[in-house]
């Protein structure tokens, strides 16, 4: 299809609109033309029909000038004026008037002839009905007496019509003297077609003669029409006089009814004459100028549609070359020029096409830059390393060889000395890197952070670790920045192409896993094996199936009791959480708790956890055994701002104050945001809970910061406990640890209790609380409340820790 026939095209739309435009005006015109001829031959018609109604009773005044001289006629016949001079009384006399009426008539066409006294007495007639005829005195002077009548000849209005019978008749009257009046002749002549035809001839209308039988009912009289044609027209006759329009026979007319009779004048019925013209005759003439018009139109569509395709093509060819410059820009194809094919508006378009064509080019090649290059190193990025990798991949046969680096201890760098001098590291260690390997086949990228990636080209296995090597040994050399020596180091992975993978995000992925295995073996180097990818699918898998856990039932809430040293009173009891697996069978926490705090899902552990202690606790006080439980709390727990109002809200839904918990903290946890994390004990500490520091003396800054935390408690780790009884430097530590935290008003809590003695020294050294296998190892929940009333405080008499006090000093 040609784009101009297409609407869906430019083309096609402006030669539509043009069409449109030009035939909506044509026709509006050709509409308003004949409109106004309509209207024209309507006033024609009208102003025809009103000079016909003229002309039809001029006709019948001629009419009756004629009639009235025949009736004058006879009124001076002396045959006749003999007869009527008889004295009425003599036999024979009235026969005699009829007989001459009857011959008079005979001679001079009457259908009606009759004699009327002076006082209007109907005295003889030429038909038998006479009660009608004497109806018809009125006819000649409504209201007045005949003698009261002018000698004058009258006027055209003399001779009036009148019905009798269903006839009509034109009536003429006149004296009848002898000498003296004697009086009235009264003459009818049936009104004929003659008229009607008068009329036709004279103009170009048709009439038709009617009567109205009763209000708003009208019967064709006479016409000259087809009888049928004529009833139509009749009946169409509207109830108010006027001009009106009628059709019969597939001819559309216009007609105008002219009263004749008027029942206000005396008549019964009325009478009038239905006066037509033809409307289609009346503008048949200016059909011709319609033709002519429409042939005049569709000429001008024709010329108008092949000057709207000329100038549409004229137009869209531009645009469409400027659409295919767009579909190159969209392609990416950024060197082709776009061509300014004219000087008008669309030329100027295609000028800023170009201009935009440019611009584009110049930013493309900014942003390639800028997507694959790394800012700070000016080395390639992980999406420029990647690409160049996978090119090389599906182009060579080669071995290939990739090293992960991971600097060590960057980030302590970064926290001690500022980002701004570990970016400036990471450009020494970019520079030492490139000068390296300086004249071999090699890539060296930085894939964000503090590692960095380098492919050597035809390497095997022991090309790679002979470039490991080279690495580390050049990283025994210190970097000198801003006046201080660094010390580097790097854990590196290796992996081979193709034996480890001929994809780029593979090796890329598989490096990862060897680097930190590196990390974690602190090996320096390792290479990729089937069994790391292994051990991260386990992990993973773990994971998924610790999210399920959660809302599957599977985690078990455990208890371990810790008491009073001084008393052997149980006082309080940690939670620790378990995982029943339906396949594993029962995890341990130290499979799954690192994991979940990589990942960010030892939030949800903390609330299930916090939520169960919170029901163990109201379940213990309705048996009269309420203690407090201590609950551990995650680094990501203290950077939830909203987890006090969490734990508020905990306890509200079971009614449990906040002496119901004692919350846990790791010193490590401070550690990674002291800050934040102050915020949070403050706040927790505010609505009055109570804060422990777990694991105390396995930290790096402990005493640095343990001053300024709103903490009430310290729990020795069992680290020390567990050697106490036999290492003199892990008592010291205990004992030094007891007085510092009495010194600073808290309390003492001692993990790893798991002997008499241990328990007797602790106690001695003045340990507020123990907590341990010799107490109690962890329950379920549901046991604790049984172990409980079946507690008793052992009997440490017989232990004797003298020899290891004495070892204090």
């Amino acid at each position: 299809m040609p784009d101009y026939l297409n609407l869906r095209r430019l083309e096609g739309r402006i030669v539509a609109l043009f069409l449109a435009l030009l035939l909506v005006v044509q026709f509006a015109s050709f509409g308003l033309i004949r409109s106004s001829i309509a209207r024209n031959a309507d006033a024609s018609i009208a102003s025809e029909l009103k000079t016909g109604e003229r002309i039809f009773r001029r006709l019948l005044s001629q009419r009756a000038d004629k009639l009235h001289d025949a009736a004058e006629l006879l009124a001076k016949d002396y045959g006749f004026i003999d007869a009527v001079g008889l004295p009425l009384a003599e036999q024979g006399t009235v026969e005699t008037i009829k007989d001459a009426l009857a011959n008079q008539g005979d001679r001079i066409g009457a259908s009606l002839v009759a004699y009327f006294d002076n006082d209007l007495k109907l005295v003889a007639a030429t038909r038998d009905d006479a009660a009608l005829i004497s109806e018809l005195q009125t006819e000649l002077k409504p209201g007045a007496k005949p003698e009261a009548k002018p000698e004058a000849k009258p006027d055209a209005e003399t001779a009036r019509l009148a019905l009798l019978g269903g006839q009509v008749y034109q009536l003429a009257w006149a004296p009848v003297k002898t000498p003296a009046q004697v009086g009235w002749i009264l003459m009818g002549f049936a009104l004929e077609n003659v008229v009607l035809q008068d009329l036709q001839q004279l103009s170009e209308l048709q009439a038709v003669l009617v009567r109205q039988d009763q209000p708003g009912h009208w019967l064709r009289l006479l016409s000259l029409l087809p009888a049928e044609m004529a009833q139509t027209l009749v009946a169409q006759i509207p109830a108010e006089s006027g001009l009106f329009a009628a059709s019969a026979g597939g001819e559309n007319m216009r007609g105008f009814l002219a009263p004749l009779l008027d029942p206000v004048q005396g008549a019964q019925q009325r009478l009038g004459v239905l006066l037509l013209r033809s409307f289609d005759e009346a503008v048949a003439p200016y059909r011709d100028l319609q033709l002519t018009l429409l042939a005049l139109t569709l000429i001008g569509v024709a010329v108008f549609a092949l000057g709207s395709v000329l100038m549409a093509r004229r137009i869209s060819g531009p645009v469409k070359d400027l659409a295919r410059a767009a579909e190159q820009l969209g392609r990416g194809d950024y060197q082709t020029p776009v061509q300014r094919a004219s000087g008008d508006e669309v030329g100027d378009l295609a000028a800023a096409f170009e201009a935009m064509r440019q611009g584009i080019q110049a930013r493309d090649a900014r942003l390639n830059k800028l997507a694959f290059t790394d800012a700070l190193t000016g080395l390639p990025n992980r999406s420029g390393f990647s690409e160049g990798l996978q090119q090389r991949l599906r182009g060579e046969a080669q071995p290939l060889a990739v090293l992960l680096l991971g600097l060590d201890r960057f980030k302590h760098v970064n926290d001690v000395q500022g980002h701004d001098f570990g970016d400036q590291l990471l450009c020494a260690v970019a520079a030492r890197l490139q000068r390296l390997f300086a004249g071999r086949s090699h890539t060296l990228a930085r894939l964000g952070g503090d590692e960095f990636v380098l492919l050597l080209t035809q390497a095997d296995e022991a090309a790679a670790r002979a470039a490991a090597e080279q690495i580390r040994k050049d990283f025994e050399t210190a970097v000198s920045l801003q006046d201080q020596m660094v010390d580097l180091s790097a854990s590196i992975g290796i992996v081979l192409a193709p034996q480890h993978g001929q994809e780029g995000k593979q090796l890329l992925s598989r490096a990862a896993l060897a680097m930190y295995a590196a990390k974690k073996r602190q090996s320096g180097c390792v290479v990729y094996t089937a069994q790391l990818d292994v051990g991260s699918q386990e992990s993973l898998s773990l994971l998924g199936d610790l999210r399920r856990a959660v809302e599957g039932g599977q985690l078990r809430l455990y208890l371990q009791p810790k008491v009073d040293l001084q008393s052997g009173r149980v006082i309080s009891a940690e939670a620790l959480v378990r995982w029943q697996h339906p396949e594993r069978g029962l995890v341990p926490p130290m499979q799954f708790i690192p994991f979940a705090e990589q990942t960010g899902f030892i939030r949800e552990l903390s609330r299930w956890v916090m939520a169960e202690s919170v029901r163990a606790w109201a379940q213990l006080r309705q048996q009269e055994l309420a203690l407090r439980i201590s609950v551990n709390l995650s680094t990501r727990d203290l950077m939830d701002i909203d987890l006090p109002a969490k734990i508020a809200a905990l306890l509200a839904a079971h009614e449990a104050p906040t002496e119901a918990l004692c919350l846990e903290i790791t010193e490590s946890a401070i550690m990674d945001d002291p800050q934040r994390a102050l915020d949070t004990l403050n706040e927790l500490h505010a609505m009055g809970f109570k804060l422990s520091i777990d694991d105390f003396g396995t930290g790096y800054s402990s005493l640095a910061y343990l001053k300024g935390l709103p903490v009430d408690e310290l729990k020795i780790d069992k680290s020390f406990v567990l050697a106490m009884e036999s290492d003199v430097g892990d008592a010291k530590i205990v004992r030094s640890t007891i007085e510092l935290a009495h010194n600073m008003g808290l309390s003492v809590v001692a993990e790893g209790v798991e002997t008499g003695k241990a328990w007797k020294m602790l106690a001695e050294l003045g340990c507020d609380e123990g907590q341990g296998y010799f107490i109690a190892k962890p329950m379920p929940q549901e046991q604790l409340a049984a172990w409980l009333q079946a507690w008793r405080a052992p009997d440490l008499s017989q232990e004797s820790v003298e020899t290891l006090m004495g070892a204090l000093g």
